[in-house]
C-alpha cells in the first residue's frame, strides 16, 4: 500500500458493511412485500397491523442483507478479476472476510428472530428461504441461467409477507412472487451484459456469456412481458381496483422505456435502466396498490 493510500481515511466497519451489501437496494424488494402484506391485511380485517408490517420489514432487510453479504464473500475472487467489481470492499480490504461473515450472521439471526415473532409457519419456512440465497452466487459456476435462481430467491418475499400476516399459504401471493422473481431475473439479464467479455475470459457462466448480448436483451424483454401478465393475474385474483390498474399501466410504460434505452449494441444507459427505472417500478406500483387498498376500505 502506498503512503498516499494509507493516509486516506478508511471507512468504519459498519459503513463498509452497508456499502458491501448495498443496503439502499432494498427498494427493489420491499415494495412488493408490502403489497402482499397489505393485501392480506385487507382480506383479513381491513386494518393495517403496524407491528406485523415492521416485522416484515425487519425480516426482509435481514434476509436480503445476509444474501448480499454471502454473495460478496463467495464471489470475492471473481470480483477481484473483474475491473467493474475490483473496488468492492472485500477485494480492496476495506472489509475483512471475518467481519463480513459476522455481519452476515447477525443479519441472519435478525431474519430468523423476526420470523419467529411473526408466526410458527414463518419460522418453519425461514430456513428454506435461506437456501437459494446461498446457492445463487454459486449458480454462475454450474449453470448458464443463474438469474433463474435469483428469481426464485426474490419470489419468496411476497409469499413470506403474506404468510407473515395470515399464517397460511396463498396462491395469490405466489403469483405476485413469480411476477417479482421474473422481473428481477429479467433485469439481471440486462445487468449481466456489461460483464460479458470478462465472464467469458474467467469462465463465469451467464446467458449473455453463453448466448450473447442480443439473446440476453430479448430474454429480458420476454421476462418483463411475462411479469406484466403476472401482475394482471394478481390484480384480477385479488379484486384490485382502478388505482392498482393505473399503477400497472405506469409499470408497463416504465418497462417500455427501459427497453427503449437499452439495446444490444448500446449499453451506455444500462445503469439508468437498472437503478433508476427498476427502483421507480417498485415504488410506483406500491403507491398505486396502497391507494387502491385505502380507497377500497383499508383502515390505517
Amino acid at each position: 500500500m502506498s503512503s498516499a493510500s494509507a493516509a486516506l481515511p478508511q471507512p468504519g466497519r459498519t459503513k463498509a458493511f452497508l456499502r458491501l451489501v448495498m443496503i439502499e437496494h432494498s427498494v427493489f424488494a420491499l415494495p412488493f412485500a408490502y403489497i402482499a402484506a397489505l393485501t392480506a391485511m385487507f382480506e383479513v380485517d381491513r386494518n393495517i397491523h403496524w407491528g406485523t408490517l415492521l416485522l416484515v420489514t425487519v425480516a426482509m432487510v435481514g434476509l436480503r442483507t445476509f444474501a448480499m453479504a454471502a454473495n460478496r464473500i463467495i464471489d470475492r475472487e471473481i470480483d477481484a478479476r473483474n475491473p467493474r467489481t475490483a473496488q468492492r470492499e472485500l477485494v480492496t480490504g476495506a472489509m475483512s472476510v471475518k467481519h463480513a461473515w459476522t455481519g452476515a450472521l447477525i443479519a441472519l439471526v435478525v431474519f430468523l428472530g423476526a420470523a419467529a415473532l411473526l408466526n410458527p409457519l414463518c419460522l418453519a419456512l425461514a430456513p428454506i428461504a435461506v437456501i437459494p440465497m446461498v446457492v445463487y452466487p454459486y449458480g454462475k459456476r454450474f449453470t448458464n441461467f443463474p438469474q433463474a435462481i435469483l428469481g426464485l430467491a426474490q419470489a419468496m418475499g411476497p409469499v413470506g409477507a403474506w404468510i407473515a400476516v395470515t399464517g397460511t399459504w396463498s396462491w395469490d401471493a405466489v403469483v405476485l412472487g413469480l411476477a417479482v422473481g421474473v422481473w428481477i431475473g429479467g433485469f439481471d439479464l440486462i445487468y449481466a451484459c456489461q460483464d460479458v467479455e470478462t465472464d467469458r475470459e474467467i469462465g463465469v457462466m451467464s446467458v449473455p456469456a453463453r448466448f450473447g448480448i442480443p439473446a440476453a436483451v430479448t430474454g429480458a424483454r420476454v421476462c418483463h412481458a411475462v411479469t406484466t401478465a403476472l401482475f394482471v393475474w394478481y390484480g384480477a385474483a385479488t379484486g384490485a381496483g382502478v388505482f392498482f390498474w393505473l399503477g400497472l399501466v405506469i409499470v408497463a410504460g416504465a418497462f417500455l422505456y427501459e427497453h427503449s434505452i437499452v439495446k444490444p449494441h448500446d449499453l451506455s444507459r444500462l445503469n439508468r435502466a437498472f437503478f433508476q427505472v427498476n427502483g421507480f417500478i417498485g415504488i410506483a406500483l406500491f403507491v398505486c396498490a396502497l391507494l387502491d387498498l385505502l380507497v377500497r376500505g383499508l383502515t390505517v
